[in-house]
């Protein structure tokens, strides 16, 4: 069974496939390895026991809101060039029609990530997409700067959709905030999209029996917490800030978990063009 930063993808895919009609992902469960299934979903109900039972619910409204924001993106151009951050085993590129996209995320999980591609676009799975891959680590300098080099050439001028996905929570606070600021730096970038804990969430009990949690199966425990207004700063605009429960307000019409029985995860959107600011909210 794998163990780490592939394990939290699986994770992430197997919450998403149990609320598909939610998180709108046809493909969640199509990453998941046959050989791998019955494991992951031991797995999800040890984590739902352990430290709370709504990960399905957080992961596919954090899921279906970017997907939805990415879509705005390509409504208002459809050259829009997507680059995700933290890719692990996301279905962005295959559930919308980007043109060219770019994943990022660490050596192991992008040699995963690439492996598992090529037997679903050859099964017909997946369809034929531009979809490069960068190994790399975000929580290093030069990995971001790689990363930005990267993104000038293949986006030549083109506007970008910059994702940061359940993945700057995990990095040291100074590269966290770097990160959120990555896509602000792109020459073109058309939209911005992170999902953070917030600072006023740091005493969380669920956060803490995750932690509890990861420690026991080799995930880095490192946590890095942001505000509002950091944000904002960060990324040069007004942003929209949306947590558990007013996701579930827009999706559901109704809080059907309080925040606080959740992994407080919000998402923050900031559009470099006013006019598409409530295209996604």
């Amino acid at each position: 069974m794998h163990r780490g930063v592939e394990l939290t993808a699986f994770l992430v895919n197997e919450s998403r496939a149990r609320q598909p009609d939610l998180a709108e992902d046809p493909l969640a469960a199509a990453w998941i390895p046959d050989s791998d299934r019955p494991a992951v979903r031991a797995l999800w109900n040890e984590f739902a026991d352990v430290v709370y039972p709504h990960d399905d619910l957080v992961v596919s409204l954090r899921g279906r809101y970017i997907m939805d924001t990415l879509a705005a993106a390509l409504r208002k151009d459809p050259d829009t060039v997507l680059v995700v951050c933290g890719a692990g085993f996301s279905s962005y590129p295959w559930l919308l029609p980007f043109k060219v996209a770019l994943e990022v995320d660490l050596p192991d999980m992008i040699e995963a990530k690439q492996r598992r591609v090529a037997k679903l676009v050859a099964s017909g799975v997946l369809p034929e997409r531009d979809v490069r891959h960068l190994p790399v680590d975000l929580g290093s300098r030069a990995g971001r700067d790689e990363l930005s080099s990267l993104v000038r050439e293949l986006a030549d001028g083109r506007p970008v959709a910059y994702v940061a996905e359940g993945l700057v929570f995990y990095l040291s606070p100074e590269a966290a905030r770097a990160v959120v600021g990555l896509g602000a730096a792109f020459d073109s970038c058309a939209v911005t999209a992170v999902s953070y804990w917030p600072a006023a969430a740091a005493g969380s009990q669920v956060l803490a029996d995750q932690r509890d949690w990861f420690r026991s199966r080799s995930v880095p425990e490192e946590a890095a917490y942001l505000t509002h207004d950091e944000l904002t700063s960060l990324l040069g605009t007004e942003i929209e800030d949306r947590g558990p429960e007013d996701l579930q307000r827009r999706y559901l019409d109704q809080v059907i978990v309080p925040e606080s029985d959740l992994i407080p995860e919000y998402v923050a959107v900031s559009w470099n063009v006013p006019e598409e600011a409530g295209a996604a909210g």
